[in-house]
C-alpha cells in the first residue's frame, strides 16, 4: 500500500462491505503509525461531527470508522454501498498541476495538495467529509477532518484496463530512466540499484490489502509500486555537479509523466477495488 489514505480507503470500504472487521482496519492502519490523532478543521466541522477542535485527540482509527459510517449512512455489510448516487469513499492523490476532484480555493484542497493525498466520504453532489493525514512524528499520524462538497462525478485519467496497460509501459520506461540517471557520476555510492529497489518494494509490501481485493486490482497496484520504487531510487542519486537548467528540465520531463501514470493507476485501481467490493442492493 502506497499511502495512509489508500489504506484507509480500501480497508474502510471492505469494512462497510462486511468483509473486514474493525480490528482488521485498525491493525492495517497501525502499520503507518501506532497512534492516530483526530481533529476537526474548523469550528463548524467540530460542531457537526462532535470531533475535537482546535487541538486533536488521540481517538484512533476506531473514531474515524465511526465517522465514516455516520457520514456514509451505511451499516457495515448492508446492500447498496458504492452504488451510483449513494454514499461512498474515494481516494484522492493530488499534485501541483493535477488537482482533479478538488474544489479550488478551499482549505481542504490546500491541505490535500500539501499532503498529496486525502479521502472523501459521502454522497455525490452532497456535503460530506474530507480526511487529510499528516505525519506528526515517527509513531503519530494526525487526521484533519474537513466538511466538503462531494463532486457529482469523479474525473479519472485511466480506466482499470488502461491503467494495467500504462503500467506495463511505465515499468519499462522507469527502468530506462534509472539506467540513464545511474550512468551519471554521483556524490556518494548508494549501492546496487536492484537491492535498493527491492528494499523500497519490501517497505510498501508491509501494508496489506483486504482479502476481497480483486486480483486484477492487485496486479495494477503492484506494478505501480514497482514503478514508484524505481523512480524513488533514480531520484535519490545526487549528481556530483549541480545540473544545468537544461539538464534539470530534461530530468523532470523524464520523471514527471511516470509519476503521473503511477498516481492515475493507483486511483483507478483503488476506485475499482471499492466498487467491486461494495455489496449490491
Amino acid at each position: 500500500m502506497s499511502s495512509p489514505s489508500a489504506s484507509l480507503a480500501v480497508w474502510a470500504s471492505s469494512w462497510l462491505a462486511g468483509v473486514s472487521a474493525p480490528d482488521d482496519v485498525i491493525d492495517a492502519m497501525a502499520e503507518w503509525a501506532p497512534m492516530h490523532l483526530i481533529v476537526a478543521a474548523d469550528k463548524a466541522t467540530a460542531a457537526s461531527t462532535s470531533l475535537a477542535w482546535p487541538s486533536p485527540r488521540a481517538d484512533g482509527i476506531a473514531a474515524l470508522l465511526t465517522l465514516v459510517r455516520a457520514t456514509s449512512g451505511r451499516t457495515p455489510g448492508a446492500a447498496g454501498a458504492g452504488q451510483p448516487g449513494n454514499p461512498g469513499i474515494e481516494l484522492l492523490l493530488p499534485s501541483p498541476g493535477s488537482a482533479q476532484n478538488l474544489t479550488p480555493g478551499t482549505a481542504f484542497s490546500r491541505a490535500a495538495l500539501v499532503s498529496g493525498q486525502a479521502v472523501l466520504v459521502g454522497s455525490p453532489g452532497a456535503d460530506g467529509i474530507g480526511l487529510v493525514p499528516a505525519v506528526e512524528g515517527p509513531d503519530v499520524m494526525r487526521w484533519t477532518v474537513h466538511t466538503v462538497r462531494i463532486p457529482d462525478h469523479f474525473v479519472r485519467d485511466f480506466s482499470l484496463g488502461e491503467a494495467e496497460y500504462a503500467m506495463r509501459d511505465a515499468v519499462r520506461d522507469a527502468a530506462e530512466a534509472l539506467g540513464t540517471m545511474s550512468a551519471l557520476p554521483t556524490r556518494t555510492p548508494n549501492g546496487d540499484p536492484r537491492t535498493r529497489i527491492a528494499a523500497e518494494l519490501e517497505s510498501l509490501a508491509r501494508h496489506r490489502y483486504p482479502i476481497d481485493t480483486p486480483e486484477r486490482v492487485l496486479r495494477v497496484l503492484e506494478s505501480a509500486d514497482r514503478v514508484s520504487a524505481i523512480l524513488s531510487v533514480a531520484q535519490h542519486d545526487s549528481p556530483t555537479e549541480a545540473p544545468t537548467a537544461a539538464a534539470e528540465a530534461a530530468r523532470e520531463n523524464l520523471i514527471r509523466p511516470l509519476w503521473s501514470a503511477v498516481r492515475a493507476a493507483r486511483l483507478s485501481a483503488v476506485a475499482r477495488s471499492i466498487e467491486e467490493g461494495a455489496p449490491r442492493a
